[in-house]
């Protein structure tokens, strides 16, 4: 079989490509302590052939101890890993045939783009002539052609990423792991790259495992995602699904803007229940099915899903407290009943005969309202 960097013709590599791909990833019951502090705790996980998974959550979470351990530059204390079915658990990096795209990029300061990009195949004893194939084609993958003499120094930051994809991907890995790649970057350089990444998964086809804290690039570019907190993965599944039904509050609250409202379970009807809250009640749906009457709970409501509306469901009245112009949002802080300040994201022609000190009525729909366990 003909390896990508054989040919510069896009054809040739995506078809030499997509059978790396068919290498699933399975992480079993993965533990991970240093000295008295748990850093992964019975992580169970299978990533797709040919997904591009992400794994967010806050800082010191685990996520990317976790890519360190699919790396194999951190040996778990208990489980399993397997690439396919090949048990990599004990294996070196090197044997692993997983690239790996850093944070600070990693670049060698002293060697050209080329000789970075080169720098694994030297390692592994590969032809001159070989190499020299297979790094003009890495180039031009990563659309840096004619930059191959160049030092890392002398290109822009998205540049300097897009060599240490380059080094990644011409290694032929099984799989491309990413720890926060865009966050050296600024925002328009990381809009830029995100796209780079979506296409170069996108016609390459590998599994990728990405770390970040970043929720929007998360959101954008997943095919599924795991949210990890205190070293435990909380919930896993495709993007809209996690944002929109969040298991809990931890998940709520890190996926984006939330309103908590602190409450009861006043009634329940199938897979619908009646919250009593500070500002009343409140009907909502709980992903987990709704918990029996008299049991505390939280309602998330999104900032969105607030409107500007008197006469749909669940109606809140309020007094308009500040608005904040943010061009194609504003955003409006609304004081409730029980002194309860929500947030509210809508488009500003929708407010436009609004102000401060105005009253106002909100609505929002069950379905919109997502009751969640009375923890943090």
């Amino acid at each position: 079989m003909r390896t990508p960097f054989e040919d510069s013709g896009r054809a040739t590599q995506l078809d030499s490509l997509n059978h790396l791909s068919m290498n699933p990833i399975r992480i079993q019951d993965i533990s991970k302590h240093f000295g008295a502090t748990p850093a992964l705790e019975h992580v169970t996980l299978d990533i797709g052939a040919g997904e591009l998974f992400f794994l967010l959550g806050p800082s010191g979470c685990g996520k990317t101890t976790l890519l360190r351990v699919l790396a194999g530059f951190v040996q778990p204390d208990a489980g399993e890993v397997y690439f396919g079915d090949e048990r990599i658990t004990n294996l070196r990096p090197r044997s692993r045939d997983a690239g790996m795209v850093f944070q600070t990029y990693a670049l060698w300061p002293h060697l050209s783009v080329a000789a970075n990009v080169a720098y694994g195949l030297r390692v592994r004893g590969r032809s001159r002539r070989e190499v020299a194939q297979r790094v003009d084609n890495a180039l031009k993958m990563t659309h840096l052609e004619g930059l191959g003499e160049r030092r890392p120094n002398q290109l822009s930051g998205g540049q300097q990423q897009r060599v240490a994809l380059a080094r990644a991907l011409v290694v032929e890995p099984r799989v491309l792991l990413l720890d926060e790649p865009l966050s050296n970057l600024d925002a328009r350089l990381r809009d830029e790259m995100r796209e780079e990444i979506r296409r170069l998964h996108h016609e390459t086809g590998l599994t990728m495992v990405y770390v970040t804290h970043d929720q929007k690039e998360a959101l954008t570019l997943a095919d599924r995602l795991g949210v990890m907190d205190r070293g435990r993965l909380v919930q896993v599944g495709r993007p809209q699904d996690v944002y929109n039904q969040p298991l809990n509050r931890a998940v709520a609250a890190f996926l984006g803007d939330s309103n908590f409202l602190p409450g009861a379970v006043q009634a329940v009807n199938y897979d619908e229940c009646t919250v009593e809250t500070p500002i009343g009640p409140l009907a909502g749906l709980a992903a987990r099915g709704c918990p029996p009457k008299g049991t505390r709970v939280y309602c998330s409501i999104r900032p969105h899903a607030l409107a500007l509306d008197a006469t749909g469901v669940n109606q809140i009245a309020g007094k308009i407290q500040q608005m904040t112009y943010l061009g194609e949002l504003l955003h409006i802080q609304v004081l409730a009943a029980g002194n309860t300040s929500l947030q509210v994201h809508t488009l500003p022609q929708a407010a436009k005969r609004l102000s401060p000190g105005d009253l106002i009525v909100l609505s929002v729909p069950p379905d919109e309202v997502v009751i969640l366990g009375d923890s943090p």
